[in-house]
């Protein structure tokens, strides 16, 4: 579906725009038996994060998320598995957003890189109370899986 139309800057012909969700992907990474680990946001919006972000063009999700996992908290992580896309169009309030969800593992000391000004490991039952985005939701499902 269109949503807006633009002028060619060379012939003038109308052409319709079209707007798309975005995918990225968000990394629930898990601490050998210590917790998971979240970021605290430096950009907008702010709050307490699972690690994550957008998928580059000619990037695969599995890519993406070890990738992002990289440079948002110095860890190399291994991939568990996929657990669930989020797709709800107000998920993120900059834009509508569809995240994969992975699980994986990691050994090592966690660092607050890239985006992240913060960085703690986390349970069940010390999760912050200012967590962004729809990850609250997030991490009760997946408190609920295990």
């Amino acid at each position: 579906m269109a949503l807006k139309t633009i002028k060619c800057p060379k012939c003038k012909y109308e052409i319709g725009t079209y707007q798309n969700p975005i995918p990225t992907v968000d990394i629930i990474i898990e601490i050998e038996s210590r917790g998971i680990v979240l970021i605290k946001r430096k950009n907008p919006p702010y709050g307490w994060a699972i690690p994550g972000g957008f998928v580059d063009y000619g990037e695969s999700l599995e890519e993406a998320a070890l990738r992002e996992a990289k440079e948002e908290t110095n860890l190399d992580v291994e991939l568990v598995r996929q657990f669930h896309t989020y797709s709800d169009p107000k998920r993120d309030p900059r834009h509508h957003s569809i995240s994969t969800i992975y699980i994986s593992k990691a050994k090592g000391i966690p660092q607050a890189k890239d985006d992240a000004i913060e960085i703690g490991i986390f349970n069940e039952a010390n999760l912050p109370n200012d967590i962004a985005f729809d990850h609250r939701s997030i991490l009760i499902d997946y408190f609920k899986s295990r």
